[in-house]
């Protein structure tokens, strides 16, 4: 008989109970990028994620002999499932000992919930949107995670496998991009042409003027908006989410190293972005249990401002479909590079991108690129 117990979560002091499960399987490992204890919180609590105008979730706490040992969210994403015409109850923030009996109890209590509200069939790892940590490690457990991109131990594929009825709905790469000492002269000739034949120039950020009165924040993601619009369970983000992450990304970056891209023949129209930030992965590893107080927040300050690591991840790289032939994206690589290469970084991280999504992995073709992870969305029919 089993001695496995799952909890749904109903108040503050559970939700951080919740949220410190990862943090207690996963102390002291040399790979898990752990979130920020006050970033997750923000995020589930349904007071004060803006998703929740279109999602609803519940959160279980899988406990054996007392001892919590697992966790699950389930989520619906109403606006997701009308768009891809699917019935999706989402699984997040999945983390379990290697215990079949764990990770099936809180797979089951995410399905029974999904099949309570009519959900025809069960996905994930995947968060309220996008801009949520999405996929489960399948290849790369010896390499570093990132700020975005959830780290998990080589046996939760493994029991995705043995658990039966899961198969893969899809698949993402991650690239590893060695910064070079130069601009290489592809990018360096096709920016030079495209400011010079299409107008296209590069915008950069004074300060946070510029974003939050200028109207800049407000442009970025709409431009995302735009340029995410087909990818795999992408649901257009509602003015409230866009205010959220202004602030939630743009308002501690080093403007430096955020290059815009305008159209001047089109009244300055904001057709390119790519936001880079320095890697806070050896930084978040050295706030206690996620928290800022006492000694993280500056380890979070010597990686943001004094640009204490040899890697940049970029974060949020998107150019309009409209330009993407012109060669945009050359003209925004064009001046990152000269940036990435004073601030002494050896090398960039990407974000996931959908393996079948060649036309975003070309874009890479001029640097040395190398696969250096591989995650997966897994699918159930309920």
């Amino acid at each position: 008989m089993s001695n496995i117990e799952i909890r749904k979560v109903e108040t503050k002091k559970e939700l951080t109970r919740f949220i410190d499960v990862h943090y207690d399987l996963y102390e002291g490992n040399e790979y898990d990028a752990p979130n920020l204890f006050m970033d997750d919180m923000n995020t589930l609590r349904k007071d004060k994620n803006a998703a929740f105008e279109f999602c609803e979730a519940e959160y279980f706490i899988a406990y054996k002999d007392g001892k919590a040992v697992g966790r699950v969210a389930a989520i619906i994403n109403h606006k997701a499932n009308e768009k891809w015409d699917r019935k999706d109850v989402r699984f997040g923030w999945i983390d379990f000992i290697d215990d079949i009996e764990v990770s099936g109890a809180l797979l089951k209590a995410v399905e029974d919930w999904g099949r309570s509200k009519g959900m025809k069939q069960c996905v994930g790892p995947l968060g309220f949107t996008d801009m949520d940590p999405e996929g489960m490690l399948t290849d790369g457990f010896d390499q570093l995670g990132t700020m975005t991109t959830p780290y998990n131990y080589d046996y939760y594929p493994k029991h995705m496998d043995k658990l039966g009825g899961w198969e893969k709905d899809n698949d993402y790469i991650e690239c590893k991009l060695p910064v070079p000492k130069e601009v290489p002269a592809k990018y360096a000739k096709i920016a030079k042409m495209i400011q010079d034949r299409y107008g296209l120039r590069v915008k950069k950020l004074k300060n946070r003027k510029e974003v939050f009165e200028g109207g800049y924040g407000q442009k970025i993601f709409d431009v995302i908006n735009v340029c995410y619009k087909d990818l795999y369970g992408f649901s257009e983000l509602t003015q409230k989410q866009i205010d959220q992450y202004v602030d939630m990304y743009l308002s501690f970056v080093d403007y430096n190293i955020i290059t815009l891209i305008e159209d001047s023949t089109c009244d300055n129209k904001l057709v390119g972005i790519g936001i880079t930030i320095p890697s806070l992965t050896k930084a978040l590893q050295k706030c206690r249990r996620g928290r800022l107080f006492p000694f993280g927040w500056w380890h979070i300050l010597r990686a943001l401002k004094f640009h204490k690591t040899k890697v940049v991840d970029c974060l949020l790289v998107g150019v309009l479909p409209e330009y993407r032939k012109k060669g945009a994206n050359a003209l925004l690589f064009s001046d990152l590079i000269p940036r990435f290469v004073e601030y002494g970084w050896e090398w960039g991280e990407t974000q996931v991108e959908m393996e079948t999504n060649h036309a975003v992995q070309s874009q890479w073709s001029e640097l040395d690129v190398t696969i250096h992870k591989r995650r997966r969305v897994y699918k159930k029919a309920l």
